[in-house]
């Protein structure tokens, strides 16, 4: 997502609501201005580097990103086909070249964690002089990188890897939607026809993708779409909150990030090195996953079993593809939170659930998210053979606290989200719309509607549901400042 300064005319207050939700959550709206100090002493990016650097800048990089993207943490290229392998070349931004450990910019970077997306205004995590400039691969620029090379064979399993500093630049600034379209046999994106040879490279990375793809389904990863809104804007208007569906051009990256991840974690284990790990632990409500499956005619066993639920999901997307976002929305609450989790060589971690994975981390966004920084400064000292920047006591607090953080920016983002949907929805109290129940505890029951996506609380007629029961409710009522959406049940 952009980190751009989305902001729009009519209801300021949310904008006011957003600064204050992050004040009550412990997180920092504004730079301080030793911050600010810091920033304006930065005028170029970063150069030179301690480590060896390959010089990678022919190559054909390309980012693919949202439409409105600024912060440009990747870039991908494929290379030679050898042997029956496929070399897959993944550019992470080297953010710690320029935002040093101990700086007032890092000690704001390590009290968010995390760039915070609301439907008022976005909170990068680093300033946007650096985030979207400076530190960003942006087109035509010559950056540094920390390069995850990869060797995938036809049944997408990486074979080979290697991890290297290299200087790169950005050929091509793409965004999902036209990349996906064209894949569907749309029009070509501008860029496609002024650089030779970037189609064909887009078409085998989409091939090296789909491999990744398969194989981690082979053994259970799951294919979940959640549909998260994104704020719809016209004339400077909040008019809509809209689903953000995923395509095919979504999973070029999704499959390479989570395939450069995998590679991040075992080149540090097999050194012997503590880092950060992004875990989902086995669901707990794992019972209430069989009976949600039950209620559609579906079979799971009674342990915890990513491929069986892989095969139910599937069979659901296919039969009901117009409401399966609303499954997914209900599975995902019901695999519970993912959290970080300090990683000690030699001991078993728990790996993630729904990625169908042991090893893995958060290497690929420095510029929005904070444990990715971590990652690659640990990286870039066993690369360089110096002493690691963090003991582990210092990582197991770390790890706790991201995992704190990334749950407040989301129960900001969402707050936030209810405050505008409360504002869209002002004018429409008593009218009536299906929905899914997506909670359901001791503290009330929630449910989603759509047109716009959003969440409201059941007022009257909650009793016997939960997660994953469907609904009609009524608008009640809505308040703008505290977020409130109150439905009852009709049916």
């Amino acid at each position: 997502m952009s980190t751009s300064a989305r902001r729009f005319r009519g209801d300021t207050r949310l904008s006011r609501i957003a600064h204050q939700v992050m004040r009550d959550r412990g997180l920092l709206p504004t730079y301080s201005a030793d911050v600010m100090a810091e920033v304006t002493a930065l005028n170029t990016p970063a150069t030179t580097s301690p480590l060896e650097l390959r010089d990678l800048r022919e190559l054909l990089w390309a980012s693919i990103d949202n439409d409105d993207s600024r912060d440009l943490d990747q870039l991908s290229v494929a290379g030679s086909r050898e042997g029956g392998l496929d070399t897959i070349y993944v550019a992470v931004a080297d953010v710690d070249a320029l935002v040093k450990r101990g700086s007032a910019i890092d000690a704001h970077a390590a009290t968010n964690t995390t760039s915070v997306y609301t439907a008022a205004e976005i909170f990068p995590m680093l300033p946007e002089k650096l985030s979207t400039n400076l530190t960003s691969l942006n087109p035509d620029s010559d950056r540094l990188a920390i390069v995850v090379e990869m060797a995938v064979d036809g049944d997408g399993e990486v074979q080979r890897s290697a991890i290297y500093a290299a200087q790169v630049r950005n050929r091509a600034k793409l965004a999902y939607n036209g990349v996906a379209a064209w894949l569907a046999g749309g029009p070509a994106p501008p860029a496609l026809a002024v650089l030779p040879g970037l189609d064909e490279q887009l078409r085998r990375q989409d091939r090296v993708a789909q491999a990744l793809k398969r194989r981690r389904a082979e053994r259970g990863a799951l294919e979940l779409d959640t549909l998260e809104s994104r704020p719809i804007i016209y004339d400077g208007v909040l008019a809509d909150l809209a689903p953000d569906a995923s395509n095919r051009a979504k999973e070029i990256i999704e499959d390479f990030m989570v395939a450069a991840n995998g590679v991040v974690a075992t080149y540090l284990a097999g050194k012997g090195i503590a880092s950060l790990r992004r875990v989902l632990r086995v669901p707990q409500r794992w019972d209430r996953i069989v009976a949600l499956a039950g209620q559609y005619g579906g079979t799971l066993p009674a342990a915890p079993d990513a491929v069986p639920l892989l095969a139910f999901l599937r069979e659901r997307r296919r039969a009901d593809p117009t409401r399966f976002a609303d499954l997914s929305l209900a599975v995902v609450k019901l695999l519970g939170a993912g959290q970080y989790a300090l990683d000690v060589p030699g001991q078993p971690g728990p790996g993630h659930f729904a990625l169908a994975v042991s090893e893995y981390t958060h290497s690929t966004a420095p510029n929005r998210r904070y444990p990715d920084l971590i990652t690659q400064r640990i990286l870039k000292a066993a690369l360089g053979r110096a002493a690691q920047p963090y003991s582990r006591v210092e990582l197991d607090r770390l790890a706790t606290h991201c995992t704190i953080q990334q749950h407040n920016a989301e129960k900001i983002e969402r707050r936030v989200a209810k405050s505008a949907a409360a504002y869209i929805l002002s004018s429409r109290v008593g009218a009536t719309f299906p929905g899914i129940v997506t909670g359901a505890s001791d503290k009330g029951t929630w449910v989603r509607i759509s047109k716009p996506t959003t969440e409201g609380r059941v007022i009257r007629g909650a009793r016997g549901l939960d997660v994953g029961d469907r609904v009609v409710v009524k608008l009640v009522d809505t308040d703008v400042e505290r977020g409130f959406i109150d439905f009852a049940v009709t049916g």
